[in-house]
């Protein structure tokens, strides 16, 4: 239950060791301890829990009228891009094969910070106050995600939640590319199982349930 809120990072991390970028005063960066009754198998659903209710905390909170999406497995979008990216690191007790705890990490986009975002972020992120006027909103916000994380169940696994994950999608239906096994593979989303792992279908035909890896949306072919 311990809470730990920044202003900034200075060497935030994403997924798969990359960097998140975190300038001063335009974001929301939260840690949250979490000591979850949770299998390693079932470890998924803490991100993709905490990823409804950072959607909701955003929409509630910031009075948005548009409805924020997920992006599999853990990034919040609006206007088509991405605005939050989520982490969960944990250690495993291996005596009794769940988790000995876990670590949660939110950062927001709140407002474009000064100058924008880099040329490497500016075609994919946003920020949820696009215009740089928030109505100083941080702690409102921060307050409105740990209100909605409180709120889900102990072990994090919930039908209602998982079928909310799922209208939320934004990479149901769509063709997509994953990291799978080491390679960057073109397949097809035919959706989210009960263990919220990704259902896709590869151009030979075969189907997997991903847990794990990356996904990037294929562009539009051109006419």
């Amino acid at each position: 239950g311990y809470v730990l809120i920044a202003r900034r990072q200075t060497a935030g991390k994403g997924r798969l060791g990359r960097s998140f970028y975190s300038p001063p005063d335009s974001g929301l960066y939260l840690s949250l301890l979490l000591r979850p009754r949770l299998n390693v198998q079932d470890a998924l659903f803490i991100t993709t829990s905490a990823a409804v209710a950072v959607a909701r905390a955003i929409e509630t909170c910031c009075e948005h009228s548009r409805q924020a999406q997920i992006k599999w497995v853990n990034d919040i979008y609006l206007y088509g891009k991405k605005v939050c990216g989520i982490l969960t690191e944990a250690a495993i007790d291996f005596e009794s094969g769940g988790l000995e705890y876990a670590v949660l990490g939110i950062g927001v986009n709140i407002t474009p910070p000064p100058g924008d975002f880099p040329d490497e972020l500016a075609g994919i992120a946003t920020s949820v106050f696009k215009d740089g006027t928030s109505g100083n909103v941080r702690n409102k916000l921060a307050a409105a995600i740990l209100r909605e994380l409180s709120a889900l169940p102990p072990d994090f696994t919930s039908e209602e939640i998982l079928d909310e994950y799922r209208r939320r999608s934004n990479l149901i239906g769509k063709d997509v590319f994953a990291l799978f096994k080491n390679q960057t593979l073109p397949c097809h989303v035919l959706g989210i199982d009960d263990k919220a792992r990704l259902v896709v279908r590869f151009e030979d035909g075969s189907e997997q349930a991903l847990s794990s890896g990356e996904v990037s949306i294929k562009p539009p072919r051109k006419a």
